[in-house]
């Protein structure tokens, strides 16, 4: 039989499960509960208690915090928390119920093994069926690790989700689908050449928060946004979290990312949280005391205001709740040393306790003015689901915004829109229209095309519509207006000119988006022309439809190769990572202009004109050893004849062709040969890049 523990008063600070060899002091924050007791036990199976621990409020509760203290409890057991409190018949907004097992809001491993989520949407005992928290200790040897200190105008963000990356039996890791399996594909994303890896959430989140008709299906939450404990790494993607080494796994990989000079960007859902809409499941903070936690209706208080689509909207500028998110920020920086943080529908955190936008909100303030923080990446998701639409606006200074307006002008350029040229080239200039009378900078704006919402890059290209059946929701959820272009045939075709214009369309916007001004995005997998068969919303689809297949590294090689080239042309040049905005004045000590625009002809660009598609222009080299640029970008449907400027001691050397078949699609510095012709014939739906050299060292060409 489990021994019963000596117990002492305890202290309300620090909140969770502290652990020292003497003991483990619990604290934990509800400003309403009653009645609050501790329940240990041996493992995370256990079907019941070895030790319940009830507090007395006059001796375990300091103002708004219960806590107790454990003498002599092991690291490795397993606890939970039950609380009472106020009914709805005092205040329709509370949701105690005495029965519930509650997850610790600051728990650093938690477990799942047991969950069943409908136990926890209705009333009564779920002892046996609820997630448990462990009482883990804190030693790691970082090996001098700290946060990488990329500047922003250098970095290249690669989207990607821990689990699919690797669980494809193509990937031949050890363990598929963890922190671990990541680790094992760090010399790919090495020779990629990208900076950073935006992890898709890997808080613990509830796998089966997906609607009835979805999880009917065999189908869970597998994108992650559905978060229930904000200080632990997901169980499933730990190798042994029966073992509580969720802290370890993940350290692992940033150390190890560190290690290769890639640094750390979580996806972080602070807008909602699992525990869903006025029926949803009791997991902590309804249980705990949502009054604070959750934004409530004004007269009918059982009602959770839901500006996220997902039931709920966390109160994020409650003076509480905005310590909590703060201190957790600080956690993953300091105690993980993660390097920034996207997060998700940022917008909803910009509302005041009523719903109201904010002007200066605290919370977002209080996370950009952090000490801790100071050094962190900040980037936003500059909407909510409630129509609230902050691109170019969000509040603060250091945000950077996942500019959704750079998005849809790039894929309605490359799919062949006409007349959008002025603003064209806005975006791909770090859309100083939104940014430079804030003074804010291009690298506010965080460029991409993809992301795991929405279309694949390949699936851009080969689908006019969503392909959503397989969801369970009849094809409704997901968004209809992708600007999307099939080429010609809906999905799959053994046409070989469609699958060329395909490809060639896909290379054409990674020119684009690698010579942006601002921080290119990429989405993971699309470098190798991954394919969800035309479903943009595969939230729920953890197989081989959203898992990347390790193949298509062979398959598609070529674009492959592509992708590492583009990359290594922007890190060669200054120009395109530029930290303050184009002027088109002439640069310090130089006859020349940092950009100069053109059409077909020099200087003439076709900016009043509605059918044009082509733009050209000239970046000049920041340094003086740096190479000047000339970008055509022609998506119209006919070849044309575009003028090149001439350059004093220099000649040109086409380094990208999109239309070319590779390796003449991208030519690597050393073997780029000299262009001696006045005007360059670029193809239809084409992107062409020229770099400037001195001729001497390069043999001449003309190609027409």
């Amino acid at each position: 039989m489990q021994q019963e523990y000596h117990l002492k008063h305890g202290k309300p600070y620090p909140s969770g499960s502290k652990y020292s060899p003497k003991g483990v002091n619990f604290s934990i924050f509800s400003r309403h509960a009653e009645y609050v007791e501790l329940l240990l036990f041996s493992s995370a199976e256990s079907d019941e208690p070895f030790q319940i621990i009830p507090l007395n409020k006059d001796i375990n509760r300091t103002f708004f915090s219960w806590h107790v203290y454990v003498s002599k409890l092991p690291e490795g057991t397993w606890y939970a928390w039950r609380m009472d409190g106020p009914g709805q018949a005092r205040d329709s907004s509370f949701r105690f119920e005495k029965d519930k097992n509650l997850l610790d809001p600051w728990a650093y491993a938690v477990s799942d093994k047991r969950w069943n989520r409908k136990a926890a949407c209705k009333p009564g005992d779920n002892t046996r069926t609820a997630m448990r928290c462990m009482v883990t200790d804190d030693r790691y040897d970082w090996e001098s690790d700290t946060p990488l200190a990329i500047r922003s105008e250098k970095a290249i963000v690669y989207e990607l989700h821990v689990g699919g990356f690797t669980r494809h039996k193509s990937s031949k890791v050890a363990n598929p689908g963890t922190f671990s399996g990541l680790i094992e594909k760090i010399p790919y994303l090495q020779k990629l050449g990208i900076s950073h890896v935006e992890l898709l959430p890997i808080m613990a989140f509830d796998e089966q928060d997906v609607p009835l008709k979805t999880a009917d299906l065999g189908l869970k939450n597998y994108w992650g946004y559905s978060t229930h404990s904000f200080f632990s790494p997901h169980p499933g993607y730990c190798v042994t979290p029966e073992q509580g080494t969720h802290v370890q796994e993940f350290r692992d990989l940033v150390k190890a990312l560190h290690k290769a000079g890639i640094g750390v960007i979580m996806d972080v859902v602070f807008n909602h949280t699992a525990e869903a809409g006025a029926d949803g499941p009791v997991i902590n903070f309804r249980g705990i005391g949502g009054k604070s936690f959750y934004h409530v209706d004004k007269i009918d208080k059982s009602i959770l205001r839901d500006y996220t689509g997902c039931g709920n909207t966390v109160n994020a500028n409650h003076p509480l709740v905005a310590r909590f998110i703060i201190s957790c920020l600080e956690y993953w920086v300091r105690e993980m040393h993660v390097d920034g943080f996207r997060f998700d529908l940022a917008s909803a955190m910009a509302r005041g306790e009523n719903g109201e936008v904010l002007q200066d909100p605290p919370v977002l303030w209080g996370i950009e003015l952090s000490e801790q923080l100071i050094k962190t990446k900040l980037i936003a998701e500059a909407w909510d689901a409630a129509g609230l639409y902050q691109v170019g606006s969000f509040p603060g200074y250091r945000w950077a915004e996942w500019n959704g307006r750079y998005r849809d002008i790039i894929r309605q350029f490359v799919r062949g829109d006409k007349g959008i040229l002025s603003e064209l080239a806005t975006r791909i200039s770090g859309s100083s229209d939104l940014y430079q009378y804030q003074g804010r900078l291009p690298i506010n704006s965080i460029n991409f095309v993809t992301c795991h919402d929405g279309f694949t890059l390949y699936d851009l290209f080969s689908y006019n519509h969503k392909h959503n059946e397989a969801n369970g929701e009849d094809n409704r959820d997901g968004c209809s207006n992708n600007i999307s272009y099939n080429c010609g045939v809906e999905g799959d075709t053994t046409d070989k000119s469609i699958l060329a214009l395909r490809k060639q369309q896909a290379k054409n916007v990674f020119s684009i988006l690698l010579i942006s001004q601002g921080v290119p995005m990429l989405l993971a997998g699309d470098e190798l022309l991954h394919s969800q068969q035309g479903n943009n919303n595969c939230y729920c689809q953890d197989n081989e439809l959203s898992w990347l297949d390790w193949s298509l590294t062979e398959k598609n090689a070529d674009t492959l190769r592509f992708v590492q080239q583009m990359i290594a042309l922007r890190k060669r040049h200054p120009s395109i990572m530029r930290r303050r905005f184009l002027t088109g004045q002439s640069i310090d000590g130089k006859n020349v202009s940092d950009v100069s625009w053109h059409g077909v002809e020099l200087n003439k660009p076709l900016w009043f004109d509605p059918e044009a598609s082509l733009l050209s222009y000239t970046l000049a080299g920041i340094e003086e050893s740096e190479a000047n640029l000339h970008i055509i970008l022609n998506m119209s449907d006919q070849a044309t004849a575009v003028e090149l400027p001439q350059l004093e001691g220099k000649k040109w050397c086409v380094a990208v062709d999109t239309s070319k078949p590779s390796p003449n699609d991208i030519i690597l510095p050393e073997q780029q040969k000299t262009y001696e012709e006045t005007h360059y014939k670029i193809n239809n739906k084409s992107v062409v890049i020229l770099e400037s050299v001195n001729t001497k060292s390069h043999k001449l060409l003309g190609l027409f």
